[in-house]
């Protein structure tokens, strides 16, 4: 049965690398893995993520920030997700709902209710069967994303008090659904935090 895996985190939390570790783990089983992400994962979808993650963009509306990204959703999930997960194949995502609900209704503090039901319309229904969340201190995912990347992006730039909204919103959908969410200390080693997500994920498989 195919199965719906997200990643998620704050700026330099180790997310994409421990998504990319576990899709090539499952390709060495045999699974015909789809890897993806967002912003991006479509045609349409690549000039979104310079656009929203560029700091020329500048200052962008809240309401415009949650607009675009739920329309890169719409489109991921109608091209890309919803297609291989019905062909059977596994999907994992770098980055999803959870981001928008995270860094849009917490970090920028839009309403809840409105971002939720705006991302839920842009997803269709559809929703991961297992999310890892992975968790470190702000200031230790931003100097570790800034060193990764030779700077600030536009989302990377914003306030300390931003990205604390951010972890702290991240915890909290984790904490009310712990069935979903597998909340990780990314502080630990490589080999230690991977063998916890690839643990998880076979679980959900259903495959030891």
């Amino acid at each position: 049965m195919p199965r719906f895996f997200t990643f998620e985190g704050i700026e330099g939390s180790g997310k994409s690398t421990h998504a990319r570790l576990l899709a090539a783990q499952l390709r060495q089983t045999g699974c015909d893995v789809l890897e993806t992400r967002e912003p991006g994962g479509t045609p349409l979808g690549e000039p979104l993520r310079r656009l929203l993650l560029d700091v020329e963009s500048g200052s962008v509306a809240p309401l415009a920030e949650l607009l675009l990204y739920c329309a890169d959703r719409a489109q991921h999930v109608a091209q890309v997700i919803r297609p291989a997960l019905e062909a059977g194949r596994p999907v994992i995502c770098d980055r999803f709902s959870d981001s928008t609900i995270a860094y849009q209704g917490y970090g920028r503090g839009l309403d809840l209710a409105t971002v939720r039901a705006v991302d839920g319309y842009a997803r269709a229904g559809l929703a991961p069967d297992l999310t890892f969340v992975f968790d470190c201190p702000v200031e230790e995912g931003l100097a570790r994303a800034r060193r990764r990347s030779g700077g600030a992006d536009r989302i990377e730039a914003a306030p300390l008090a931003f990205h604390r909204r951010v972890r702290e919103g991240f915890r909290a959908l984790a904490a009310a659904s712990p069935e979903r969410y597998a909340l990780l200390d990314s502080r630990g080693s490589l080999e230690e935090v991977q063998r916890a997500v690839q643990s998880a994920a076979l679980a959900r498989m259903g495959r030891p």
